[in-house]
């Protein structure tokens, strides 16, 4: 990607962008035929947002956290959710200590810097709803006292798509805790060429690490955010972001074939994801200010998942993809 700095922002190779840009490029060495799972990972990082991920076995959805992971200075953890899995596997319990009688909590594997749920909605509601605290309030709470979670904390969460047999779809009030619903598709013929090609230099030995390649700090990470948050918002993009929200919810007011789409519109959460996620958006392509482009490149998969459909609509095969696609060409942008 070819980044055309704006004169807000310094071209120093030392800045958080610069470092940000050296690992994408990094990351999309790595994960061949996903440019959009890869954006959308480092958009998360930067706005302290997580990710659920939806896509058939085998889109590289495990290797780009693991990915990231590699690129970050910070830990990472796997967890496979099974239906026999419990809350205390993933949080962590008080153990009783008999040599003295008393109790003493054993952190989980919640408690590091990059979280892998993989195929999240194999695991009942009860261990699902374990994550909800965790990602929306940044601690965890066992008992009668709550352990802070690591400042850089990040949940992507997987599911597959196809088989529905034994899985237990996430309740909305845990979809609404994730800032992106991500659905990955195959790659491109060249790009499967590509994999093959890398694939078959690593088992041979022949892809080793770059030896030079960057690990990006977390006060790297966390200067970025910084320079994110002061990027200049114009009151008609937020105006739009405001307008988009609201349509969600009362879209009859944009159309009289979209009445009766829609259960319940998106949340102010989402509206928050939507501006935060906007400006990320800007900044990753170099600039200091925020365009409507900006908030429709990352719109549907920023809404897709906090708008529950009316039940006639679903019948007549009508998506939340194609109802945000909808309100992004009837809501007039700046």
């Amino acid at each position: 990607m070819t980044v055309t700095m704006t004169p807000g922002m310094q071209p120093d190779e030392n800045a958080p962008l610069a470092a940000i840009q050296r690992l994408r490029l990094q990351l999309e060495a790595q994960i061949i035929g996903q440019p959009v799972l890869v954006e959308r990972l480092l958009i998360a990082l930067l706005t302290g947002g997580h990710v659920l991920v939806e896509g058939a076995p085998g889109l590289a959805k495990t290797r780009a956290i693991k990915a990231l992971a590699a690129g970050l200075q910070a830990d990472f953890h796997r967890i496979q959710f099974t239906p026999d899995l419990l809350p205390a596997d993933l949080t962590g319990s008080d153990v009783f200590r008999p040599e003295d009688g008393s109790f003493r909590f054993v952190h989980g594997p919640i408690f590091h810097n990059l979280l892998l749920a993989d195929e999240i909605n194999r695991a009942p509601a009860k261990v699902q709803s374990a994550l909800l605290e965790a990602m929306g309030e940044g601690q965890v709470t066992v008992g009668a006292k709550s352990y802070p979670l690591p400042r850089l904390f990040l949940v992507m969460a997987t599911q597959n798509p196809i088989e529905q047999e034994g899985t237990y779809p996430l309740p909305e009030a845990q979809l609404d805790r994730f800032l992106f619903h991500v659905r990955v598709d195959y790659p491109a013929r060249a790009a499967s060429r590509d994999i093959l090609r890398l694939v078959r230099a690593e088992a041979l030995g022949m892809a080793a690490a770059d030896a030079d390649a960057e690990t990006l700090t977390q006060p790297r990470v966390f200067a970025a955010r910084q320079e994110i948050l002061r990027l200049h918002l114009a009151e008609a993009v937020e105006d739009y972001i405001v307008e988009l929200v609201e349509a969600s919810r009362t879209p009859a007011a944009y159309g009289a074939d979209l009445a009766g789409w829609v259960r319940w519109g998106a949340s102010p959460r989402g509206a928050i994801g939507l501006e935060r996620a906007a400006r990320a958006h800007a900044w990753l392509a170099g600039r200091d200010f925020v365009t409507p482009e900006d908030v429709q490149a990352i719109a549907p998969d920023t809404l897709r998942h906090r708008i529950l459909l009316d039940y006639e609509a679903e019948a007549e095969g009508i998506t939340a993809q194609r109802f945000v696609e909808e309100l992004l060409a009837r809501v007039p942008a700046p």
